[in-house]
């Protein structure tokens, strides 16, 4: 009953709304003016010529209030046409979405920028960034091939990439070791960095020193490294290194090389890039450039260190940054903090049992 109230109701409301509107037509007829009778009204001169169109169109029907108009949805665009765009955009990450437009219209398939674009961005890949970093991942994670363009387009984007010479399977299996050359210090003298970079996710460690020799960078394992693994229960599998003499002797066959009898004691394997590769040890490499810019340039210029401990104060805080805060991209870390990939590892049901597997050294790309 109470609906049909209220249709009642709101008929009569609809009539009466007409009524006032025809008295106001009539009124301009009878007075001969529209603007007299708009101003007694209390209306505007267009709402007046409107509703006499109206009622000249359809008569009494036309004074009441319209229905709402029935917006119109636009055309969804199909699930097929959405799998192309995406395929299109991680096939040429660098192309606009102007280019991936035209391309689809060579196809027969009319999508505008602006839909390209919306598509792009709902995936989350509305930037060459994103598109390239989820080609990388999939290159990872897919076995996909990728061709000489999108190769070249990943390794500019990501010098990491290039650089890529060993895949590892867990956090502690392969370890890459290296030192530079940071500065002198007044009154101390020549300044070393020691550095250990993990090559599962980037989680890096480093020991400011006045000396290259192998007992620097066993302080460095023993000090730190190994503290860190131990408080996880993650074996250390293989440490990566050149061939300088703080890392091994002429004869290593006889372990009388501190750095080598270190690792022999402690059943870690000690892996060399002249063997295994042509070129340097690609992560540690990059991560000396990356602290060189991101630290060292930076500090040299705004503070002079007396001590190579207040030096190592200041790098250990940077550390901490760059292993516990700082987002990384790159298909090791996929935007995760290195920490938080380790921390992922410890997580999966088996990962004891991935730790008691032999260290295995594989090149990532042949």
């Amino acid at each position: 009953m109470s609906t049909v109230t209220a249709k009642i109701t709101a008929e009569d409301l609809d009539n009466k709304l007409a009524e006032r509107r025809f008295r106001v037509l009539e009124l301009a007829r009878e007075l001969g003016s529209v603007t007299e009778a708009c101003r007694r009204a209390g209306i505007d001169r267009t709402s007046f010529y409107e509703w006499k169109r109206r009622f000249q169109t359809l008569g009494w029907e036309g004074l009441k209030d319209l229905p709402p108009a029935i917006k119109n949805h636009p055309q969804t665009t199909t699930q097929e046409t959405v799998d192309r765009v995406l395929d299109i955009a991680l096939q040429h990450p660098h192309w606009g979405c102007n280019k991936i437009s035209d391309d689809l219209e060579r196809e027969g398939i009319s999508l505008s920028s602006v839909t390209v674009q919306n598509v792009l961005i709902k995936h989350q890949l509305g930037s060459r960034g994103a598109r390239l970093l989820k080609l990388e991942e999939k290159a990872l994670t897919e076995k996909r091939e990728l061709t000489a363009e999108q190769t070249a387009q990943i390794e500019k984007a990501n010098p990491i990439f290039k650089e890529r010479h060993f895949e590892s399977s867990r956090p502690g299996e392969l370890l890459c070791q290296d030192n530079f050359y940071v500065g002198h210090l007044i009154g101390v003298g020549k300044v070393y960095l020691h550095t250990v970079v993990d090559t599962y996710g980037s989680y890096a460690f480093g020991l400011l020193h006045t000396s290259k020799q192998p007992e620097a960078a066993v302080a460095l394992l023993q000090n730190e490294v190994a503290l860190f693994y131990q408080e996880r229960e993650i074996p250390i599998g293989s440490i990566l290194t050149d061939n300088g003499r703080e890392y091994c002797g002429i004869d290593s066959t006889q372990m009388t090389h501190p750095f080598e009898r270190y690792l022999s004691l402690n059943g870690i394997r000690h892996d060399r890039t002249e063997a295994l590769w042509p070129q340097t040890n690609g992560f540690v490499v990059r991560f000396h450039s990356t602290v060189l810019d991101e630290f060292f340039h930076l500090v040299f210029r705004t503070k002079p260190y007396l001590s190579v401990s207040e030096l190592q104060a200041d790098l250990d805080v940077w550390l901490h940054t760059y292993n516990w805060e700082r987002l990384h991209v790159g298909y090791r870390n996929l935007g995760k903090r290195p920490i938080d990939t380790v921390n992922a590892f410890l997580l999966l049901p088996d990962w004891r049992e991935r730790c008691l597997a032999p260290a295995l050294l594989v090149p990532a790309r042949q």
